[in-house]
């Protein structure tokens, strides 16, 4: 899954660009976070692991009519995106430390201001060589899917749930 940090990015960037007086910023950004503090991870994400997340049976169990709700809900399209769009393979090692390493530079290019307390204690910076994800695969994950219209995404996934059903096998 995305570390904390890409996920608070997302969530400032989606409000940055859709303008949305109706977001309740922190608590669309509590919700960003939400999923990634419950265990098990099953729970919180609604289905077996972080990569495969079922989107549809959040939206049928959730109103997405609350901030921390459609915060909850990118974060869970977020990882759904990463792991099935944009992460070629998924190692069960290296990404961890790659977040450390690239946190501080996300934060800055971000302009990241809020970061939940319970997420704090999570949060490390490193210096080093990343593995898997690159500081430009990072942002790139942050610009597109902060450009994604949640309203109707939301709506293709209730009506078309197959198309967001397919996930890549975990190395």
């Amino acid at each position: 899954m995305p570390g904390f940090v890409i996920h608070i990015a997302v969530a400032e960037e989606y409000i940055k660009k859709h303008k949305n007086e109706k977001e309740n910023r922190k608590e669309f950004i509590d919700g960003t976070i939400y999923p990634d503090l419950i265990s098990p991870k099953s729970l919180s994400h609604y289905g077996k692991s972080p990569a495969y997340s079922n989107l549809k049976l959040f939206l049928e169990n959730n109103d997405m009519s609350t901030s921390f709700n459609r915060g909850n809900f990118l974060h869970l399209l977020t990882d759904y995106l990463f792991y099935n769009q944009y992460i070629e393979i998924i190692p069960k090692e290296g990404l961890y430390n790659d977040y450390d390493i690239i946190n501080e530079k996300l934060i800055e290019n971000y302009k990241i201001t809020y970061i939940p307390e319970k997420a704090k204690k999570s949060i490390f910076f490193k210096n080093g060589e990343v593995k898997v994800l690159t500081y430009e695969l990072a942002c790139k994950v942050i610009d597109e899917i902060s450009q994604i219209d949640l309203d109707s995404v939301c709506k293709e996934i209730l009506q078309n749930s197959k198309k967001w059903s397919t996930y890549k096998k975990l190395v």
